[in-house]
């Protein structure tokens, strides 16, 4: 397979995997395309390898929880004229293996072997559990 790299952010303000398909859902409107999307200020260096099949990890409540396709990058410019990277996404959320991660600034590249692995389609849809169990179950490795 050829090479890609993810993309690893945080979800600011996101409560759930729930909120944050709730979230996208509701700004993904503005769009012709109606895809979901994310603005940056900086324009990844690696685009390439992250559009031969790179994802956006979603880091929700202190653990990643959630991962989307990124479809392709498109330049956009602010009321204030600067350009911004719009990580446009699949709108499929694929929920993933719980796993804690420390804040951080902006987005970070993440190689494909440090994700997490995809839920099976079976538990997609399970209960979430409360954040602090969810926490700690992630940090003895069961979620």
């Amino acid at each position: 397979m050829d090479k890609y790299v993810n993309l690893i952010k945080l979800s600011v303000g996101s409560e759930s995997v729930d909120s944050l398909i709730a979230w996208q859902d509701s700004y993904r409107q503005r769009f012709d395309d109606r895809l979901p999307r994310h603005v940056t200020r900086m324009w990844p260096k690696r685009e390439a390898e992250i559009l031969n099949g790179g994802s956006i990890y979603w880091v929700i409540k202190g653990v990643v929880q959630c991962r989307q396709r990124i479809l392709r990058l498109d330049e956009v410019r602010g009321e204030d004229g600067i350009r911004r990277c719009a990580i446009v996404l699949d709108p499929d959320v694929v929920r993933t293996q719980n796993a804690l991660k420390r804040p951080f600034q902006g987005w970070r590249y993440l190689q494909p072997e440090d994700t997490p692995a995809d839920l099976p389609k079976s538990r997609a849809q399970d209960d979430a559990l409360p954040d602090d169990l969810n926490r700690a179950l992630a940090e003895i490795g069961v979620l």
